[in-house]
């Protein structure tokens, strides 16, 4: 994945999104979010005690470079939310904390932490903290007191304190130097648990770093909490199932320990050796009451790595859950929903696709993203080779993303894409079964199989025109156009005669009408580096976007170097190859892997392409008829100006999400900012990264 200084271009997305609700309703609210850095901007939204900061598009919970004027050991610091929670209700009737009939709010918290020892030395620990305001780290609460408490005010009542820890140090109280702890107003944890004994190391003595996903889960009603752990083996790759088991769970009555408005955020510190305290991406969701009994949900989602803005309105939520109350909550709505669509694509029984897939042996696992998992399979009595998609969310959000995708899949018909087979639904398992895709995807041609010879340059034509054609079927030829919002090489099969074929329509949506964009309320979906840089500010993808993506893919394809990719000083590949256009060197731009064997005149028709596709003025970019056109030779390439035009963008500009969808709106325009690490650190990789993986 990467090292602790790094090379990245991706894009974060902060969102804060606020609904009221009927308690009755009870819905539960998750998030998928890709952000932006955390930059200056997020000074407005967090409380941040020095020496903890906001630098290299992370979280730093202790110091993480010399440049800052801080030395490594013997430091605490903090990072809070500003916003409170109020954690229960006023209510006279439960006023006394002994009632166990209290409901507390619940709330579910995720976060990318990467823990990297300086000088090949640990110490002390990371926590995720629930405190009562937002002062700072008593004074002396560095070294074994985690920024939480000291020698004099630990184990005092009140303090108010509760704590997930993430201990990389051995006390005299601990168990051993690789643990996670409860923490209630004290650093000796109530309840522990060894992660050694799972094969977990938080801060290994490597050169490589370790990043974890952690989630700490809270049941309001039964008063328990829960957390659960698992690596994440490389920066880019996806993010690891939350695991069957947490790893500790304990009883915990909220209101006996916490204020009842308290701040959500993290704690750390170092000793008399250190270590780099980095949290990635944060995820939080909290149900929470106000004085007349509403339930609010919050969803904020923060991450890392690099490039612009972005915001989220709480109009276009409320939308979305409207939106999902209708699609289907039970499983007679469903079944009704996908036994009534045109064409009634074929049911499988789960105890076939169970036969087909060996009960869903890892072997023949093919991909994990955010939406489940893709299994290979072979139905015997058909002779047929399938790909099994797998939704893991076993909620409502779960059914419309499968609902969405086989209710557009279903009905579109182009030899470019991705055949859909059919469906299972039982006992809550959501599947749709595919045509299995022999060759595999594209990025995995251009970047994986080192070991074989490149790509060559007629398949990589052959591929892009694809690419292209079933693009314009989605835009044009269809009887309703779509938008695939999420279109990259990973999403682009291959069949046996290496024809390309678009799949992964989780993220597709029809547009209605006369509309030309479709805005969704929990952030813009699809994957950094092929995201245009209009949907940072509108939160809506057009076809134009697509197109955008398009171009990403284009000279991906061409220079085989992901869209993301840090070279020659520039921030990502469009730039590189805008200014090799300028200087008269396009073809420098070429795959190198490819030496000679490709044809000059469609490789300077593919890059100019390429960069007309990725242009930052949306309606500068060509439409899909013009770009089928140019692939095929029958029209010149576009012109391009030798230097990058800027993307200009209104410092405050209205979501105009439109009035089917929302009341209201608002727009959060936020500024770039980049923090570089000491130059003592720049041979080491980047603690910083998240990508949503897609599959199928």
């Amino acid at each position: 994945m990467g090292f602790l200084i790094a090379k990245i271009s991706k894009t974060f997305i902060f969102l804060c999104c606020l609904l009221t609700v009927s308690e009755a309703e009870k819905l539960k609210t998750f998030s998928r979010q890709y952000g932006q850095p955390f930059n200056q901007t997020y000074f407005n939204y967090f409380m941040i005690e020095q020496p903890a900061g906001i630098n290299n598009d992370a979280l730093q919970i202790t110091p993480d470079s010399l440049s800052q004027g801080f030395v490594f050991t013997n430091n605490s610091g903090r990072i809070l939310l500003e916003k409170p929670f109020k954690l229960w209700e006023d209510d006279a009737a439960n006023i006394s904390s002994s009632n166990n009939n209290t409901r507390l709010a619940s709330f579910n918290s995720s976060f990318l932490v990467n823990i990297y020892p300086v000088d090949n030395k640990t110490g002390e620990g990371l926590t995720f903290l629930i405190a009562p305001g937002l002062d700072s780290p008593p004074p002396k609460s560095f070294g074994q007191y985690l920024g939480l408490t000291n020698a004099t005010t630990d184990g005092n009542s009140t303090n108010k304190i509760v704590a997930v820890e993430l201990d990389t140090f051995k006390q005299d109280y601990d168990p051993d130097d690789n643990h996670i702890g409860l923490d209630i107003n004290s650093v000796r944890s109530v309840k522990y648990a060894s992660l050694t004994l799972h094969n977990i190391t938080l801060a290994p003595l490597t050169v490589e770093p370790r990043f974890h996903n952690v989630w700490v889960e809270y049941d309001g009603i039964k008063k328990i909490i829960e957390v659960y752990i698992a690596q994440q083996e490389t920066q880019d790759g996806p993010t690891p199932p939350k695991p069957s088991s947490p790893i500790l769970t304990s009883n915990l009555d909220l209101r006996e320990i916490v204020n009842q408005e308290s701040y959500f955020g993290f704690s750390g510190s170092t000793g008399n050796t250190a270590q780099l305290n980095c949290v990635l991406r944060w995820n939080l969701t909290v149900e929470y009451y106000q004085d007349q009994k509403p339930l609010l949900k919050i969803v904020l989602g923060v991450g890392v790595p690099g490039l612009v803005l972005m915001l989220m309105g709480a109009a276009g939520l409320a939308y979305y859950f409207h939106k999902r109350r209708t699609m289907g909550r039970s499983k007679s709505n469903i079944l009704g929903a996908l036994k009534s669509l045109p064409g009634s694509p074929k049911e499988y029984e789960f105890r076939e696709l169970k036969k087909a897939t060996n009960n869903f042996d890892e072997k023949n696992k093919l991909g994990q993203g955010g939406y489940g998992v893709v299994y290979k399979g072979f139905l015997a009595n058909e002779n047929l080779e399938i790909a099994v998609k797998w939704f893991l969310r076993d909620n409502i959000k779960g059914q419309d993303d499968f609902l969405a995708e086989l209710t557009i899949i279903n009905r579109l018909r182009h030899k470019h894409l991705v055949r859909l087979l059919g469906w299972c639904h039982k006992n809550g398992k959501l599947l749709l079964i595919y045509e299995y895709m022999p060759k595999g995807s594209l990025d995995q041609h251009l970047f994986v199989r080192q070991d074989k010879p490149p790509l060559t340059w007629d398949l990589r034509y052959k591929i892009i025109s694809g690419v292209a054609s079933a693009l314009h079927y989605l835009h044009n030829e269809y009887d309703q156009r779509v938008v695939h919002r999420d279109l990259k090489a990973s999403n682009i099969m291959l069949d046996s005669n290496f024809n390309a074929r678009l799949g992964d329509f989780g993220l597709a949506r029809a547009l209605e009408n006369e509309k030309t964009s479709y805005a969704e309320a929990e952030g813009v979906p699809g994957t950094i580096g092929y995201i245009a840089p209009e949907c940072f500010h509108t939160g809506k993808a057009t076809q134009q976007s697509d197109v955008y993506a398009f171009g990403a893919v284009l000279l991906e394809v061409v220079c085989g170097q992901r869209p993301g990719t840090k070279i020659a000083g520039f921030n990502s590949l469009v730039d590189w190859v805008w200014i090799l256009h300028r200087d008269g060197l396009l073809l420098q731009a070429v795959d190198e892997k490819l030496g000679e064997d490709y044809v000059i005149e469609e490789a300077k028709r593919l890059l100019l392409l390429g960069l007309a596709c990725s242009h930052p003025t949306a309606s500068e970019r060509p439409k899909t008829q013009a770009i089928l056109q140019i692939i095929s030779g029958s029209v010149p390439p576009p012109p391009v100006t030798p230097f990058k035009p800027a993307f200009v963008w209104p410092s405050m500009v209205p979501l105009d999400i439109d009035s089917s969808t929302a009341d209201t709106a608002t727009s959060i325009t936020t500024s770039h900012f980049n923090s570089g690490w000491s130059q003592q650190y720049l041979s080491r990789e980047s603690c910083a990264g998240f990508t949503d993986q897609s599959i199928v």
